[in-house]
């Protein structure tokens, strides 16, 4: 019997032998609050165990969860690609260990520490600003970058037909300027600190507002930009790449010190945070360290033409010109339209004019021979290539139907048949099945045979028919596609769930 129970029910019994009236109901209850108590506690004992994971449990796992925050400076999908700042730092830092990435969207800090507390993240990955209150909650790496907090505010109407000195004379260049004026920043966010602490440096009052949860600091620049707010705050650097796409606004106005920003990691786990550190201190000294971060702060280009295109996934759920034809298609596949997606942008990244050196062409890189089969006069027209392209899908889909039950399972073997043919993975299974694995799955089973199709101990045996094949591109080809789609779901995951907190806002 569970102790915890046991001792409830041993207290039972002495209140009835000492005469305490006690029905057969108040004992059962009694009982269950004994289980219930148990359950608490194992969940409680877990949540500890998950987050007190340390570096070792990392790399047994082979997967380092970072929680961010979605930014077009830090992490963001640009044309069916993930791209950002931490999202490439994350991604060097964990190839040296060999680990995997799994990129976790929070909608603030307190979102984010929330994550870090329970175990669902390894560490943040994010420009958190160093403050005295965060370090009593987490640890932080050495720091990444130093920056300061401006003001973000609009210049007056026709300041490109002004003097220098009109514009001067109506802009808030003093922080005593800001009294009673209201101001929105992000929730939850380092601002707040610091205009709470400018309140009592100038004597006055300022109407602070939080954004509602999930409001970027780049969306408040913008609503600054377009008259929907008079004022934000902002990181110089994040204000400086927008103030390029926003020209109507000044940012010149200093509210803080220069302030360091850095990774935040759990106070238990220690070693985690020294590999983090050791690493960046070693990465710090290497010029490409501030290619990355002149890629992202400092290429006004390149930001302004990504906040302009339709292709940024946060700002149109877009991945591609051709999603209208990708969600046509997989509906008639039976697929989520981002799998799909998934798969074009592993084959061509959406050029429709893609050639591969074995001949295959097209967006969905159709071969002669298969695209014929399936009516694709021309691969080179989009439609014609995605339409013949989800037919062969279809067709495998349909194969494996009779092998694979499991749906979502069935999918890796039509990903992996539309790389290197059913016949070789066919192949695979049943190596998996003669060695004593799942042939009927395929992570750590299937694909583990895959690779060795192309060792002739293996593709030798008597239980393969096709023979040789370069099996570890098929097992890469899947993982890639699972990977894209997995950055492509997340990001639509916290699209709805945006969308869901502004209705209930609106409702409220």
């Amino acid at each position: 019997m569970n102790s915890a129970v046991k001792i409830l029910f041993t207290i039972t019994k002495r209140k009835v032998r000492r005469g305490v009236s006690y029905s057969l109901m108040n004992v059962f209850a009694i009982l269950f609050m004994g289980i219930l108590f148990t359950a608490t506690c194992t969940t409680s004992e877990k949540k500890d165990k998950e987050s007190s994971e340390d570096f070792d449990q990392i790399l047994e796992r082979g997967v380092i969860r970072a929680i961010t925050s979605y930014s077009p400076v830090s992490y963001f999908i640009y044309r069916g690609l993930p791209m950002g700042y931490e999202y490439e730092l994350i991604n060097i830092f964990a190839s040296r260990y060999d680990l995997d990435v799994e990129m976790i969207v929070a909608r603030d800090f307190d979102h984010m520490l929330e994550m870090l507390k329970n175990g669902e993240g390894d560490l943040i990955a994010y420009g958190l600003t160093i403050t005295r209150d965060r370090r009593e909650q987490v640890e932080f790496s050495i720091p990444l970058n130093t920056t300061r907090q401006v003001l973000v505010q609009r210049k007056p109407e026709g300041w490109r037909q002004m003097r220098l000195h009109e514009i001067e004379g109506v802009l808030i260049r003093s922080p005593q300027d800001l009294a009673d004026k209201e101001i929105m920043v992000r929730r939850a966010s380092s601002y707040l600190d610091r205009l709470e602490n400018l309140q009592d440096e100038i004597g006055q009052n300022i109407e602070v507002i939080e954004a509602q949860s999930g409001i970027t600091t780049e969306e408040l620049i913008q609503m600054v930009a377009e008259r929907e707010i008079e004022f934000t705050v902002s990181d110089e650097n994040i204000a400086r790449l927008n103030r390029a796409f926003f020209p109507n606004l000044d940012i010149n106005t200093e509210l803080s010190l220069p302030q360091q920003t850095a990774w935040a990691i759990r106070k238990s786990s220690p070693n985690l945070l020294n590999e983090i550190n050791e690493w960046l201190e070693s990465y710090q000294r290497d010029s490409e360290y501030y290619v990355i971060y002149n890629k992202y702060f400092e290429n006004t280009r390149a930001f302004r033409a990504r906040l302009s295109s339709p292709l940024l996934f946060s700002q149109s759920g877009n991945v591609s010109i051709y999603d209208d034809l990708i969600k046509e298609n997989a509906e008639r596949l039976g697929w989520d339209w981002k799998l799909l997606a998934a798969l074009i942008f592993q084959e061509s990244q959406f050029n429709p004019d893609a050639r591969s050196w074995a001949g295959a062409t097209g967006l969905m890189q159709l071969m002669p021979r298969t695209a014929a089969a399936y009516g694709a006069v021309n691969t080179n027209d989009p439609r014609q290539s995605i339409e013949a392209g989800t037919s062969f899908l279809i067709w495998l889909n349909e194969y494996w139907e009779n092998h694979i039950e499991d749906e979502e399972e069935r999918k890796n073997f039509v990903l992996a048949s539309y790389n290197v043919g059913q016949g070789h993975v066919q192949d695979a299974r049943r190596l998996a099945e003669y060695h004593g694995a799942n042939p009927n799955v395929w992570l750590n089973n299937v694909a583990r045979f895959m690779e060795k199709k192309s060792n002739p101990e293996y593709y030798t045996h008597d239980v393969v028919r096709f023979g040789y094949a370069r099996g570890l591109e098929p097992v890469r080809y899947v993982s890639q596609i699972r990977y894209i789609y997995s950055h492509y779901e997340s990001m639509a995951q916290n699209q709805t769930r945006r969308q869901t907190d502004a209705d209930l806002m609106a409702i409220d």
